[in-house]
């Protein structure tokens, strides 16, 4: 009984935490990357961002990264002008959490192309999105309006080849390139909890 009580109580939690709405504004945020650079949302408006919420301890994180999927999809957007920013949202005191030189080490190693790699360990940009695991994906048009938001693609799984699957991300950002609606705006995402500080 009382671990029905903490779970409804978590989920009660995880519903009162904010979530942009599909066709609403992209909140504005401002985070340090692993570089020491401050980057905001709005350096790159005019242009289509992903935004990527990421935590390598994660095995669904790691099975899109060990061979090469997630990179590949961050370097093909990086030759069509797409801004992609990894945002880890792992607070301090979690087993997971990596100092910015170490988890800097772990993107490069593990083939990271984003734009770049910004930490949020209070988690107040994750929380602002509703970012609810990792990966949890969102697309940002070039009007600063969330265009798609939920999971990178159709199969959630720790193990097999992501490239065989159907990326979301992908569609929404081709649809956006033609000018058209995004025809899959929301699915649901799927992955590890992000480890927000209780």
């Amino acid at each position: 009984m009382k671990t029905i009580a903490i779970v409804c109580a978590a989920l009660l939690l995880a519903d009162a935490e904010a979530q942009v709405k599909t066709g609403a504004p992209a909140p504005e945020f401002s985070l340090q990357s692993v570089d020491g650079r401050t980057v905001r949302l709005s350096d790159y408006r005019g242009k289509i961002v992903v935004l990527e919420w990421i935590n390598f301890g994660c095995p669904f994180v790691l099975n899109h990264y060990r061979g090469g999927a997630m990179p590949a999809v961050q370097a093909e957007m990086a030759g069509q002008g797409i801004v992609w920013l990894a945002i880890n949202s792992t607070h301090s005191q979690h087993a997971d959490h990596r100092p910015a030189e170490k988890l800097a080490a772990q993107a490069k190693e593990m083939g990271l192309k984003s734009t770049a790699l910004l930490l949020d360990p209070e988690g107040a940009v994750g929380r602002l999105y509703g970012a609810k695991t990792t990966p949890h994906m969102f697309v940002v048009d070039a009007s600063g309006n969330v265009a798609y938001q939920g999971a990178v693609d159709d199969q959630p799984r720790t193990k097999g080849d992501p490239r065989m699957a159907k990326n979301y991300v992908r569609a929404a950002v081709e649809d956006l390139r033609a000018g058209k609606t995004v025809a899959i705006p929301e699915t649901k995402a799927y992955g590890c909890s992000v480890k927000y500080a209780k």
